[in-house]
């Protein structure tokens, strides 16, 4: 009877720990793939680019999305739009809780015509 219980509670220990890791990859993913219409883009240095806010929104949405992921962050700026060249890069900025600024890189990972795949460290 005990062997049981203790293999219950072990088998159910070792599901909510993967659940709650699944949750959190799904969560803190810190990719994104954007489509590109005449909302979303702009142009820089003869590029077309992804504009400032969607990509300050985003960041700013996922920066910290758990309490276990990130820090918190709000007020994300980016200088300009990311360019849509994979490889392009960007750095965006945030204030944290005490007030000092965070650095934000932003590579692009894949464009193509109709969207770009962009993600940021943390």
């Amino acid at each position: 009877m005990r062997r049981k219980f203790l293999i219950g509670l072990v088998g159910g220990a070792t599901a909510v720990v993967a659940v709650g890791g699944v949750g959190t990859h799904l969560l803190a993913d810190a990719e994104s793939t954007t489509p590109l219409d005449k909302y979303s883009t702009m142009a820089v240095d003869g590029h077309k680019a992804l504009k400032p806010g969607i990509v300050e929104g985003r960041v700013g949405s996922r920066y910290h999305p758990l309490p276990w992921v990130g820090r918190k962050v709000s007020d994300v700026r980016c200088p300009t739009g990311l360019k849509i060249v994979k490889g392009a890069t960007l750095t965006c900025t945030g204030k944290q809780d005490d007030g000092k600024t965070v650095d934000i890189p932003v590579t692009v990972v894949k464009a193509t015509d109709s969207s770009v795949t962009w993600t940021f460290q943390r």
